[in-house]
Parts: structure tokens; sequence; C-alpha cells
């Protein structure tokens, strides 16, 4: 059985059975229209042809509940609207710009990040209310054409191999073995990595396989090449059995810890990728261990092999190229013409080699029949010394 860190089908759930068919702080209309298009998103039905098919996940059922009941109270509060759908395609585009620019703000006062995600929510459900009404012979426009859903990228911490090799020395022995882990892996943390199991470790400990379940795109078997030791000992020291979890965490605690760890050893200072040392999370160890492997894997294909990537673009955006160094040769620098002239004159050594092979074994041959003409001649003489002397 899949572990679920967060809790995410729990609390789906519970919110489901709490509201009894009505969401509180909602008009009739948005209630009703909010929990049809869950419905449907938990059945994957009237999903538009560009999407992907098939039921959503409770991470995803949970974020679209929330957004959109985020967004049937914010049409109100702005715009009087009692109704989601009446949105005009002016108001659409001006409220995600107001929340782009810090216009509108939080509750606390703070501007709101990751803006396309909110984006993307509401065109989705726009989308399916076209394709629902259009099943009643109505014709609903597109108002969402001109959203901008662009992805803001977010910053993370970056860590050179040495840094998280120091952290990992100040580290509590229960931590050592799950730092490597992370920058060993790249393994998506916790959702992949709470649910490997120490019967998913092989070849002593130099392997580890990632099952199709717990992973987001597809199962895969790596290497372990640099935490194989740590992870041995740390298994030993625990007396864990082949049917235990490997790391049974609390995410929250644990990232907690790695702040506090990493704000000691590290500093505030802020990284090369925009988050401070003291910001470190697990999640950061996925782009810290991309960064590490980039460059000492030969394939692409390999590297995506690895992390459980589909596309070639995630390797930019988790790495941001950052620990990457210029390792072009002098060799590199021959062009076509000078490679062509290196060939020649090789061809040219390899035919006088030939040559020289070629006279070699004649002289040889030479050797041998001036031998056998030598015995052949000493043979004569001495019968004809033998036929005087009778």
């Amino acid at each position: 059985m899949k572990l679920d860190p967060y809790h995410h089908k729990e609390r789906y759930l519970k919110w489901k059975e709490k509201i009894r068919g009505t969401i509180p702080g909602l008009t009739l209309y948005n209630s009703q229209i909010t929990l049809q298009y869950l419905n449907d998103m938990e059945k994957g039905l009237n999903v538009v042809s560009v999407s992907v098919k098939g039921a959503r996940s409770y991470i995803r059922l949970n974020s679209l509940r929330e957004k959109l009941i985020s967004f049937s109270k914010k049409f109100k509060e702005l715009y009087n609207l009692d109704k989601i759908t009446d949105i005009s395609e002016e108001q659409l585009i001006t409220f995600f710009s107001e929340l782009r620019n810090g216009t509108i703000k939080r509750k606390d006062g703070s501007t709101y990040t990751n803006i396309n995600t909110p984006a993307t929510i509401f065109k989705a459900f726009w989308h399916w209310h076209q394709k629902v009404s259009k099943k009643q012979g109505i014709e609903i426009p597109d108002i969402t054409v001109d959203l901008d859903t662009k992805t803001e990228k977010p910053i993370w911490v970056y860590m050179t191999e040495a840094q998280v090799k120091q952290l990992c020395d100040y580290a509590k022995p229960e931590y050592k073995a799950l730092i490597m882990f992370l920058f060993d892996t790249g393994i998506r943390a916790p959702t992949e990595l709470m649910n490997v199991k120490v019967s998913d470790i092989y070849n002593d400990f130099k392997e580890v396989q990632i099952s199709q379940e717990a992973s987001k795109t597809f199962g895969r078997r790596i290497k372990l090449m640099l935490c194989s030791d740590i992870l041995r000992e740390y298994v030993r020291r625990k007396g864990l059995q082949s049917f235990d979890y490997l790391f049974p965490i609390s995410p929250a605690s644990t990232n907690k810890y790695l702040k506090r760890l990493s704000r000691r050893i590290l500093g505030e200072k802020e990284t090369p990728a925009g988050a401070k040392y003291s910001d470190l999370t697990m999640y950061d160890f996925r782009h810290i261990s991309c960064c590490y492997w980039l460059p000492r894997y030969k394939s692409e294909s390999a590297l995506k092999y690895r992390f459980g990537w589909k596309k070639s673009e995630k390797i930019h955006y988790y790495s941001e190229l950052l620990g990457m160094k210029d390792t072009i040769a002098e060799d590199d620098m021959l062009v076509d013409i000078t490679k062509t002239e290196i060939e020649k004159r090789l061809e040219k050594t390899e035919k006088e080699k030939e040559i020289m092979s070629d006279r070699v074994q004649f002289l040889e041959q030479e050797i041998i029949d001036l031998k056998k003409l030598f015995l052949h001649t000493q043979k004569i003489e001495t019968s004809s010394k033998i036929n005087v002397s009778i």
C-alpha cells in the first residue's frame, strides 16, 4: 500500500463528509457547480481533449477545491458576483494580473506567489464548464485564451558536494543516512522517499528500486554511488527488517530539522539559486542532486531515468546549470580539415608499416631458404668424402 505522507486522501474524504453536499460560505450555485466539477474530476469525466485523461489524484482534488472556493469568495468580494461563471474576460484578466503584481494581497498582507497554479486551475475549470454546457446545447466563449499561465521558477537552496558532506558531518546520526540518500538518489521527497522499504535495496546496498506505485511518473532501479556504506550501517544500527520502511519520518519535523541544521552550519547567506541556506528542505536535495549528476552522466536519457523524468526540460528546471564547468579540451578544437590531414597521415603510416612487414617476411624467408641450401650442400660434401675414402 502506498504511503500518503500528507494524508491527501484522508483530508479530501473528511471534507466531503463534513460539508454534506453544501460548501459553507458559498452561494448555492457556486457550491453546486464546484461539487459537480470535483465529482467529475474524481471520476475523470468531461476532461477536455488537451488534458491528461483519467481520475485526478487526491493531491490535485484538494488543490482544485481550495482554489475554486477561493475564486468564488474573491469574485463575490471584488465584483459582487454570485456565480463564478458570470466573471467577464476583462475581470478575469485583471484579477490574475493584480494577483501577480501584488495589488490583490493575502489576508496576512503578503503577496501571492506562483500565480501559474491558480491560473491553470481556473483555465481547466472553465474548459470543463464549456464542455458540460455544450452537451446541453449551450455555447460558452473561452474567456481564458489571454490568461497568463506562464510558470515562475521558484527559488531553491543550492549546495555543492562539499557543503552537503559538511552538513552530513554535523547532522544527528539518524539524519546522516537520510541526507546522503537524498543527495545520491535525487528521489522525490517525501512521496517516493517514504515508500522505499529495506526490501527495495539490492546488491549489498548498491541499488534501490523506486516502485511504479509510489512514483509520479515511472518506477526505476538506480545505482547508489555515494551512500551505500552509510546506508548499510544505518539499517544495521536501527535493526530494520526487509518489510520495514527505510525512512519512516515526519516530513514537517524533518524539514524543520534541516532548516535548523543548515542555519547553524552554513548560515543565512543566500545561495546561487535564490533561497537562503536556512530555507533548506528535503525537496531542495532533488535540485542539488541534479546539479551533482548532470556533468557526470554521459547521456541525457540516462539522467532522466535516474530522476524519473519524461521531458528533457526538467534537467534545466532542476539544475539551472549551477555547478557546471567548461570541459572543452584541445582535441575538441581539431577542425574537420585538420582531422582529415591526420587521418591521411595515419593511413600513410599504416601502409608504410605494411610494406616494412612484407619486407621483413621476405628477408626471413630468404634466410630460411639459404639455411636449407647450406645444409643441403654440407650433406652432399660429406657424402662425397665418404665415397672417396672407400
